[in-house]
């Protein structure tokens, strides 16, 4: 395929993988080989999770993200599954709830312990029990807790209401084959979904009615993804009729027509999205490639901007995405991914060369947060709401004080904060209990002024040791001119 050789403007354009160190790597996993076109990994700012081969029985590992290097065999998994597990997506809402679909027909979620697994997790909080064949597909739904989507080879897709074990919506007499992958978009109103029938839908789940459909998006019998960009229209990849691997863009207004259609070249794996929202930028991985192509989606023809290729030597059997909230912003890191190989698992850093240490507020602006928007009740209702944005500038904070803004809650329990035996409600509270409050706030207040004070203090020391070394240099700078003059 010919890239445009035209250079134009683009704060991405110089934008650069690199993988990190090996110490920094997750050795020694052994990644599932079952025979389907999932990622086999989720990420979020807290763990790292990833399908791995099971004897007897589906399982997956779940690692804190500092836990690199080698991984040992006896590590604990999380295996209640008794057939292999498929797919698996962490929770939008809470970064300790994690949902796995399965070849045993179920879907399970399980909440993983705050600093990781101990033994091995063989009991979720909630089995979904719905599907009569293997389930392929789970995803959350973006703004609404406790909602999830799972899809399976029956053809059907459910959604579900996690904190009550319930089936919401089944959606199944609108997908005729096999479903590939499923995509919601922006504030979870719609989702759009790619079929073995060569088909793109656009659906209303609450209705349960087409929106929007496209014959033959990608005319290739091979498997197409389908994913919602933050403005509504619709991503797809796929291959051609001579078996070419192609992008497409598409308007759901108008879906006579691709927006613009790129041919890549003739691989035979598929081609997996990955979509920042913040950025416009798609990051396309192949299943057995060695490289991620990134494109900047933009208003202006041709619309879809290839902007460059990271190339590496090994292929990758699955792939990870980290959440924007999880990124590095002081490094100007724009998206991590998690590469899987055979037998480890190889973080990538994608970074926007910079030369100031400032927020970057361009690279940054504000992005999902951790709190959901709706309840599932309000989104059945018929509710639809933005995701509740958060601004990356607070990731410069040490990360104790980050994780007070993130919701501790457990969103598998009623959502609504129950009021504890004993206390009272807002607008009530009893001189006893402002009595105990008081002196802990105090003492936390005293322990950040003091740590605050130190840092001062260090600050001061380095800022007069900086001004004696220039003078001293200074100095030096001053006899060896003399010296080169010939006055020493």
């Amino acid at each position: 395929m010919s890239f445009r050789k035209v250079v134009r403007q683009s704060k991405f354009r110089h934008v650069f993988g690199q993988p990190v160190k090996n110490d920094q790597c997750y050795e020694d996993i052994r990644v599932s080989r079952v025979t389907w076109d999932s990622t086999f990994c989720a990420v979020n700012p807290k763990f790292l999770a990833v399908i791995v081969e099971a004897s007897g029985g589906g399982a997956f590992l779940v690692l804190p993200l500092s836990k690199t290097g080698r991984i040992d065999k006896a590590y604990p998994t999380v295996c209640g599954h008794t057939g292999p597990v498929l797919d698996i997506d962490w929770c939008p809402h809470n970064d300790e709830v994690i949902a796995s679909g399965s070849e045993d027909c179920t879907v399970m979620v399980w909440q993983i312990p705050e600093n990781g697994l101990v033994s091995p997790l063989t009991e979720p909080v909630v089995v979904l029990e719905g599907h009569t064949k293997r389930v392929g597909i789970v995803t959350w739904h973006p703004t609404a807790r406790n909602v999830l989507l799972s899809a399976g080879c029956d053809n059907v897709v459910l959604i579900w209401n996690v904190g009550t074990a319930e089936e919401l919506y089944r959606l199944d007499s609108l997908h005729p084959d096999l479903i590939y992958n499923v995509s919601w978009n922006h504030n979870g109103s719609l989702f759009c979904s790619a079929c073995k029938d060569k088909s793109v839908r656009i659906i209303d789940p609450r209705r349960g009615t087409l929106v929007a459909e496209r014959e033959k998006a990608h005319e290739g019998a091979r498997p197409m993804r389908a994913i919602f960009l933050a403005d509504g229209k619709v991503f797809t990849t796929g291959f051609s009729r001579m078996s070419e691997r192609q992008l497409a863009l598409w308007d759901p207004a108008n879906l006579e027509e691709p927006m613009a259609l790129q041919e890549l070249d003739s691989s035979n794996g598929a081609l997996l999205p990955f979509y920042d929202p913040d950025t416009s930028v798609v990051y396309v991985c192949g299943k057995g490639d060695s490289s991620i192509r990134y494109f900047e989606i933009t208003d202006e023809s041709p619309y879809i901007h290839f902007l460059n290729t990271f190339t590496s030597k090994e292929p990758q059997r699955g792939m990870g995405s980290m959440p924007k909230r999880g990124l590095e912003v002081s490094k100007c890191e724009i998206a991590r991914f998690y590469k899987l190989h055979e037998r480890k698992c190889e973080p990538i850093v994608m970074t926007v060369p910079r030369k100031s240490d400032l927020f970057q507020d361009d690279l940054y602006p504000d992005t999902a947060g951790p709190e959901a928007a709706l309840e599932a009740e309000e989104w059945v209702s018929g509710r639809d709401a933005d995701p509740i944005l958060i601004s990356l500038r607070e990731a410069y904070v040490p990360s104790k004080h980050r994780d007070l803004k993130v919701s501790r809650r457990n969103v598998l329990s009623d959502s609504r904060p129950a009021v504890a035996p004993g206390s009272t409600r807002l607008g009530a509270s009893t001189p006893a209990a402002s009595n105990t409050t008081a002196p802990s706030s105090s003492l936390a207040g005293a322990g950040e002024a003091g740590k605050l004070e130190e840092v001062m203090q260090e600050l001061r020391a380095l800022r007069a040791l900086v001004k004696e070394q220039g003078e001293r240099i200074g100095r030096l700078e001053e006899q060896l001119g003399r010296m080169e003059n010939g006055d020493a």
